[in-house]
C-alpha cells in the first residue's frame, strides 16, 4: 500500500513561487531596456551559455511539480475519484493550452492585416481570460449570471480567432499551435507530471522512476539513440523532448521525499540534507553532459536540464530552510498575491503593455537603460504584484 497523504503543506512552496513570478516578470520585461548586461537576458540558441532568463522557467516547472502531490492529497481528502482528479487534470490543461496558443499567435500577429490593432486584440483576449476562469463568488442566486459571463469569454475568444490573422501580412495565415507559448508549454509538462504521479501516489521509487524517464529521455533524443522514432517526432512527441517534464517530476520528488518523511516525523534537517545532495546530482549531471551539447534553453539541452534542476533544488532548500524551519516568512508577506495568484499575476503586463502603446505613453530612454532601467522594471515587477493583491481582494482572481 502506498503511504498515507500528509495534509500538512509547506509554506516554503507558496514563497518559491511568489519569488519565481516575481523574477518571471522582471525578466518579461527586460525587452523594454537598453544596455544591461547579457547574463540576464535569454542566451541564443547557438550559444554555449545560460542567463537569469534561461533558469526562470524551470524553476516554474519545478514548482508545478512540487504542487502536484499536495494538490491531489487535497482532492483525495475531499473525496474526489481518480476519475474525477483526472478530468480535473484535463480541464487545467485544455486551460493552459487554449490560453498558451492564443498568447503565442498574438506574438505571431500581422497588425498590418487585421481588421482591429493587435493591441485591441490582445485586451480582448486577456478579457476573455478573466471572464472564463475567474473565481466567482458562491451564490446560488447569480450562478446564471456567472455562467453568462464565463460564456461571453467563450464567444470572445472564438470572435478574436474568427478575425485573425497571422505571419505574412501579405499573404496571412490563421491561428496556428506553434510551440504553445510558455502557458502551453506548462499544461503539457502538468499533464505529463500529474499523470505520471496520479497512480503512484507516494512511492518513492516511482517518483524518481518517472524524474529519470524524462531526464534520459532527454539525453537519448540528443545522443542520437531515439533517431529511429524520426517519421513520428512530428506528430507525437513529449514535450521539450523530455526536458520540461522532467523539471516538474523532479518538483515532485522533492515533494514525496518530505510527505514519506513527514509521516515518519523526521521532515527536518535530514530533508534538507537531500534536497542539497539531490541538486549537486544535477548540477553534477548538468555540467558533465555540457561538453557534448552545450547549455542552452533554446535547444532544450540536458545540459540545461541538469544545471537548472540543480539550481531548483538548492533554491528550494535555502526557502525551506528559511521559511519552513526557521519561520522566517514575513519579508515575503508583500510579494504573496504572486504565489496564490499567479495566472492573474502572469495576465496583467499583457493588459498593461497593450494599453501604454495605445496610449502612447514611453518612459524615457534614461529610465530604461543600465542600472536605472533594471530598477524600473524590479518596480515593475513589484508594482504587477500589488495590483494582483488589490484586484484581488475585489473579488478578481483568476484560478483553473
Amino acid at each position: 500500500m502506498p503511504p498515507s497523504f500528509p495534509s500538512f503543506r509547506l509554506d516554503s512552496i507558496d514563497v518559491f513561487r511568489a519569488v519565481t513570478m516575481f523574477l518571471m516578470i522582471f525578466v518579461n520585461d527586460l525587452w523594454s531596456l537598453e544596455d544591461i548586461p547579457d547574463w540576464l537576458r535569454h542566451s541564443k540558441a547557438a550559444e554555449d551559455a545560460m542567463g537569469l532568463s534561461d533558469v526562470v522557467f524551470p524553476g516554474f516547472l519545478f514548482i508545478v511539480g512540487l504542487s502536484i502531490p499536495f494538490a491531489i492529497a487535497n482532492r483525495k481528502k475531499k473525496g474526489d475519484s481518480d476519475a474525477l482528479i483526472i478530468r480535473h487534470i484535463a480541464e487545467r490543461t485544455f486551460a493552459l493550452l487554449l490560453m498558451g496558443i492564443f498568447i503565442v499567435n498574438y506574438e505571431n500577429i500581422a497588425g498590418e492585416a487585421m481588421v482591429i490593432s493587435k493591441h485591441v486584440w490582445e485586451i480582448g483576449m486577456v478579457i476573455a481570460f478573466f471572464l472564463i476562469w475567474n473565481v466567482y463568488p458562491s451564490n446560488p442566486g447569480k450562478k446564471g449570471f456567472y455562467t453568462a459571463l464565463k460564456v461571453a469569454g467563450y464567444l470572445l475568444l472564438a470572435g478574436l480567432a474568427l478575425i485573425y490573422k497571422g505571419g505574412d501580412p501579405a499573404n496571412p495565415s490563421w491561428m496556428e499551435t506553434h510551440w504553445y507559448g510558455i502557458l502551453g508549454l506548462i499544461g503539457w509538462s502538468y499533464l505529463l507530471g500529474a499523470l505520471a504521479y496520479l497512480p503512484s501516489r507516494d512511492r518513492l521509487t516511482w517518483a524518481v522512476g518517472g524524474w529519470l524517464f524524462f531526464v534520459l529521455f532527454n539525453l537519448a533524443d540528443f545522443a542520437g539513440v531515439l533517431d529511429l522514432l524520426n517519421p513520428v517526432k512530428e506528430y507525437v512527441w513529449i514535450v521539450g523532448s523530455g526536458s520540461m517534464p522532467a523539471f516538474v517530476m523532479g518538483g515532485v520528488v522533492a515533494s514525496v521525499i518530505y510527505r514519506n518523511r513527514i509521516s515518519r516525523n523526521s521532515a527536518g534537517t535530514t530533508y534538507l540534507i537531500i534536497l542539497v545532495v539531490l541538486g549537486l546530482i544535477a548540477l553534477a549531471y548538468g555540467f558533465g553532459t555540457r561538453p557534448f551539447w552545450g547549455i542552452s534553453k533554446i535547444r532544450a539541452t540536458p545540459a540545461w536540464v541538469g544545471i537548472c534542476s540543480g539550481i531548483s533544488f538548492l533554491a528550494f532548500a535555502f526557502l525551506f530552510w528559511l521559511v519552513d524551519l526557521k519561520n522566517i516568512k514575513n519579508w515575503a508577506n508583500i510579494i504573496r498575491p504572486a504565489g496564490t495568484a499567479t495566472l492573474t499575476c502572469y495576465l496583467i503586463p499583457y493588459i498593461w503593455y497593450a494599453v501604454i502603446t495605445l496610449a502612447g505613453i514611453s518612459l524615457p530612454m534614461y529610465l530604461r537603460t543600465g542600472m536605472i532601467g533594471l530598477v524600473k522594471s524590479a518596480c515593475f515587477s513589484l508594482l504587477v504584484i500589488l495590483l494582483t493583491g488589490a484586484i484581488n481582494k475585489v473579488g478578481i482572481k483568476l484560478k483553473i
